[in-house]
């Protein structure tokens, strides 16, 4: 693994490695960015190694993963760390043509790392065949949860054989994730390198109290400084999304966004710029927020807060991976504060809250309106007294007596 720059094993991959070669199942509680990717790819190509070569219409190894962009990257680990050997991977999730990947499947895979809805499309045509599956791997289970996705994978784990090893991996474990994990796993060992819900320690935190309208202008001030170098973040919605990059490229600021809503190929090339350095600021969802894999993202915003709690360590996860260090910001509005008691109760202490530089919200500096264009500050001459609003309550103007209902 020196050629991918691997000097020591991580303390996941520590824990995890050995259990999984020798063949038992795991309950693995671990945050983003701690190389659980490698903590169960790695053994796993070790004992393909050893077996025999998949059969045509059959897949030995599944890997379940909640998004696109987290399904592609486990299936380039897969294919980076096994490149000097004859294992098969292939990747399946929907938003791209299915017959590459049925083409794949007929041939015989023995690592097929898919997203729960185009297996389950597949599944329904018989052209994928889980029958003879020896190990299923679910990454990101609780991210599965709150997609939506636990019914599918469900259904897809009824189709596999009840003699497997399974390796489960959650960043935290309602107890849904819990009784599912309870439901599925064997006598499991239980691997944790991290208390759930809880936030790297190398990630530096801060809080802005700041109004809607003014986050616009408040994020282009400190993308002024050139310390955010590689920059994600994080918006409530696509819309919000699609704004919030179009706002900023008006103002110079090279940005792109990704979402649900966007192409796979679209999303592929803004990930693509973004990874490269063609692109400093990529604007995302929480769809995307365990699918985006590179390493040196120096800052994370939390341009919205996030409706579900635990998202927000999953988003600020996305910095100071690999024991790199980061920075995560967070805006915070006056009304997302039930939002942000929420989020710090899920990580145990308070955001440290920073002073709004000046200028931002006095002084004139103009705020966006809900269009998202700037609009000027209005200027008004020394002479010119503000018009005084007239109430007329009850009575018609110019008139003593009551006016006709």
């Amino acid at each position: 693994m020196r050629e991918e720059g691997y000097d020591r094993p991580t303390p996941i991959q520590q824990k995890t490695i050995l259990h999984v070669l020798e063949g038992r199942d795991i309950l693995g509680c671990a945050q983003t960015g701690t190389g659980k990717t490698a903590a169960f790819a790695l053994p796993i190509l070790q004992r393909l190694l050893k077996t025999r070569a998949p059969e045509p219409g059959r897949v030995r190894v599944l890997v379940l993963s909640p998004t696109r962009e987290l399904t592609s990257q486990i299936g380039d680990s897969f294919t980076r760390y096994g490149r000097h050997t004859a294992v098969r991977c292939t990747t399946m999730f929907g938003g791209v043509s299915q017959q590459r990947q049925v083409r794949a499947l007929r041939k015989g895979v023995d690592v097929l790392v898919a997203t729960p809805g185009r297996l389950i499309d597949l599944m329904q045509q018989k052209i994928a065949r889980l029958n003879r599956v020896e190990i299923l791997v679910l990454d990101e289970a609780d991210r599965m949860l709150d997609m939506g996705f636990i019914h599918d994978v469900r259904r897809i784990i009824s189709s596999l054989p009840r003699k497997r090893q399974t390796l489960f991996f959650s960043a935290t474990l309602p107890h849904d994730i819990t009784t599912l994990a309870r439901d599925i796993l064997y006598r499991p060992i239980r691997v944790e390198v991290a208390p759930p819900a809880t936030t790297v320690e190398t990630i530096s935190q801060s809080l802005y109290r700041v109004e809607k309208r003014e986050k616009f202008v408040l994020l282009a001030r400190l993308l002024q400084d050139t310390a955010l170098q590689r920059v994600l973040i994080f918006t409530r919605t696509k819309r919000g999304a699609n704004k919030l990059a179009e706002y900023l490229n008006r103002n110079s600021i090279r940005a792109n966004a990704i979402h649900g809503n966007k192409g796979q190929s679209a999303r592929e090339r803004a990930l693509a710029s973004f990874k490269r350095g063609a692109c400093r600021v990529l604007v995302a969802t929480d769809i995307a927020s365990r699918g985006i894999d590179v390493d040196d993202i120096t800052h994370v915003v939390n341009f919205d807060l996030p409706n579900v709690p635990e998202c927000y360590v999953h988003r600020i996860g996305r910095t100071a991976r690999a024991g790199a260090k980061g920075s995560a910001i967070t805006f915070c509005s006056i009304a997302e504060r039930k939002e942000l008691a929420a989020v710090e109760r899920v990580i145990g202490t308070r955001i440290p809250q920073r002073q709004v530089p000046h200028g931002i919200i006095r002084a004139g500096a103009p705020s966006v309106p809900a269009n998202g264009a700037s609009r000027p500050p209005q200027h008004r001459s020394p002479t010119q007294r503000p018009r005084r609003a007239v109430s007329y309550g009850r009575f018609s103007p110019g008139r003593g007596r009551r006016s006709r209902p």
